[in-house]
């Protein structure tokens, strides 16, 4: 049993959005085998009751706050002194100081770090063994996102694109093991650092195939009347909300004129102005849900058409393993291990959709096949444990510690 340091850049639990996912798998899979001693942020008042959960899987664990509105104003002193906006956003001195006490008074055997960012907090303990979960390659989203912006943010982005890409490299240069989501994330990061090569490789996202699992007794949303399309995820989030909006305006019209009683359902945390306003008699704008599962299972089809996508996407596993036909881009699907055309479909643009959709609201026993192959494929390659585990003999010279 070694002692861990774990940094994250958001609190890990609830798990209810993609990154908390992964990062709270992860911990339970470190602390089922160590000591962890968790240093993490928090930006949403709403999951502190959360914190006394992480305590009792941690040795210890310390949660600075931050308020999103001050970080983004914080972070651009980085134009200034040359660094990446992210690490700016994530500095704070009392993390700080609680990383070089713990690292001093409790003997830490390594560090797992979970977003590139939380690097910064270990940088200069070069003693101290260090593996990188990088999850996606961060600076190719705010690359993407400058393609998708105007002048001035296009500027922006593309720049903090071009040092975040810097900051990627020396810090896997730095680790004993950099992690990435899927094959083609590690692959698209080793393109642009092929000095890196040697010690980058893929740790797959899985799902809780018992928890997201379909339930003859869960009670339906919706009305018999309406025909819901599913789309899950947190609506802040910039793909997201390029998403629905992109969906709302270019396809639910079509799809309207074959299946008048359809209804866009847009599941997820934090809605912004922009998918607030979308909300009519056919789209449906939940907000917060105590439970996304019953949105899913009662779906007549779930919708995955993100635009600007990095590597693989929760809600189409959680869907997957709920038996439901899910639709998903192109960019989306490829990170998922499935046979297209039988356990997830795929469409681009707006008539692929609408046709893919109408065949499965028709013939209600494709959906159903799909589905249940579906499941079939998440029970038998997305386990948690077995990806996890990917990250154990990276610690296991660490192992010294007290038994």
């Amino acid at each position: 049993m070694a002692n861990i340091l774990y940094l994250v850049h958001r609190l890990p639990y609830p798990p209810n959005k993609g990154d908390k996912v992964r990062s709270y798998n992860l911990l339970k899979h470190l602390a089922s085998q160590h000591r962890v001693f968790l240093g993490t942020f928090i930006d949403d008042p709403e999951d502190e009751p959360y914190i006394t959960t992480l305590r009792k899987l941690c040795a210890d664990v310390f949660v600075a706050k931050l308020d999103p509105r001050r970080a983004k104003i914080r972070s651009l002193n980085g134009l200034i002194a040359g660094d990446p906006l992210t690490l700016r956003y994530y500095r704070d001195a009392s993390l700080q100081d609680w990383v070089h006490n713990t690292c001093n008074h409790q003997k830490i055997d390594a560090a797992v770090i979970f977003c590139s960012a939380m690097a910064q907090y270990v940088e200069n303990m070069r003693r101290l063994p260090t593996v990188v979960d990088f999850v996606d390659v961060d600076s190719a989203k705010w690359t993407q996102y400058a393609d998708k912006h105007r002048w001035p943010m296009s500027w922006l982005y593309r720049r903090e694109g071009e040092f975040l890409l810097a900051y990627e490299r020396h810090i896997a240069s730095l680790a004993a093991r950099s992690f990435f989501v899927t094959e083609s994330e590690a692959a698209l990061f080793t393109s642009l650092a092929p000095e890196c090569n040697v010690r980058v490789e893929a740790m797959c996202n899985g799902v809780d195939s018992d928890y997201f699992t379909p339930d003859p007794e869960r009670i339906s949303p919706y009305t018999a009347e309406e025909t819901p399309i599913v789309f899950t995820g947190a609506m802040d989030y910039w793909p997201n909300v390029d998403a629905v909006t992109w969906f709302a305006k270019e396809v639910l019209p079509g799809l309207l004129v074959q299946h008048p009683n359809a209804r866009f359902y847009i599941v997820g945390r934090s809605p912004t102005q922009e998918v607030e306003a979308l909300a009519n008699e056919h789209i449906v704008v939940t907000g917060t849900v105590p439970d996304v599962r019953p949105y899913i299972q009662h779906a007549a089809a779930v919708v995955a058409p993100l635009r600007i996508a990095r590597g693989i996407q929760n809600k189409i596993l959680e869907a997957m393993a709920m038996e439901r036909a899910v639709i998903a881009s192109t960019e989306c699907a490829a990170a998922v291990d499935a046979v297209f055309g039988q356990e997830l479909l795929t469409a681009n643009t707006p008539e692929d959709y609408i046709g893919t959709i109408n065949a499965l609201l028709v013939d209600q026993n494709q959906a159903i096949a799909i589905g249940q192959a579906a499941r079939q494929r998440v029970i038998e390659r997305y386990s948690w444990a077995a990806h996890m585990s990917g990250i154990d003999r990276y610690l296991s010279d660490s192992q010294n510690t007290t038994q």
